[in-house]
């Protein structure tokens, strides 16, 4: 038996944000380092999201590229960012998106969402 191939469409890429874009996007509201960004993520969210060395300076490079975020200078050979309007734009959109699902839940299960 032969089975026909079927092609998947390719996943647009950053149409929905995961939980470290989010809040790496967050973050460069105010101009960090790299560093800094890893703390500020832990402590916004009392623990409950970390984001690896390696995938933090990832995610930089790729949100450079996109033109979410600049790098606004250097301080003692250390890079700092900050977002830009387009960043702020897909943070503002990808917060509509939660903000939505949220009210489904509340909607569709009887339950209020808990804060």
């Amino acid at each position: 038996m032969c089975r026909k191939k079927v092609d998947a469409m390719p996943r647009e890429r950053f149409k929905t944000l995961t939980e470290q874009m989010f809040y790496l996007l967050l973050c460069l509201r105010e101009e960090c380092r790299g560093m800094e960004i890893l703390e500020k993520v832990r402590q916004m969210t009392d623990g409950r999201v970390t984001i690896g060395s390696g995938t933090l300076y990832d995610l930089l490079e790729q949100f450079t590229a996109e033109g979410w975020i600049e790098a606004t200078g250097a301080l003692r050979g250390r890079r700092r960012y900050h977002i830009t309007e387009k960043g702020s734009a897909m943070l503002a959109k990808e917060y509509e998106r939660l903000r939505l699902q949220a009210r489904d839940y509340e909607r569709y299960s009887g339950k209020e969402a808990q804060p």
